[in-house]
């Protein structure tokens, strides 16, 4: 791999897990869909399941998404 996440295949729709919250237009509307890449040995893509969102897709190494998750978990106050 070149460093460039877009370049690989994205993971199956099954290989996605959801995390909801809300509900404002139906089932499974306000999701934020999460799903390792294949290929990497961590890294991962994170799509959002809102009509608007469809076929948008961000991609991230494991340790930039736990530096992105430990800020929000920091800066909402929130405790695990």
């Amino acid at each position: 791999m070149d460093g460039n996440l877009y370049a690989l295949s994205a993971p199956t729709a099954d290989a996605f897990s959801d995390f909801c919250g809300g509900n404002a237009g139906g089932p499974h509307e306000t999701c934020v869909s999460l799903a390792a890449l294949p290929g990497t040995d961590a890294s991962f893509v994170i799509r959002d399941s809102k009509p608007e969102g469809a076929g948008k897709e961000l991609r991230f190494t494991g340790s930039e998404l736990d530096v992105f998750a430990t800020g929000w978990v920091r800066t909402r106050g929130l405790a695990l």
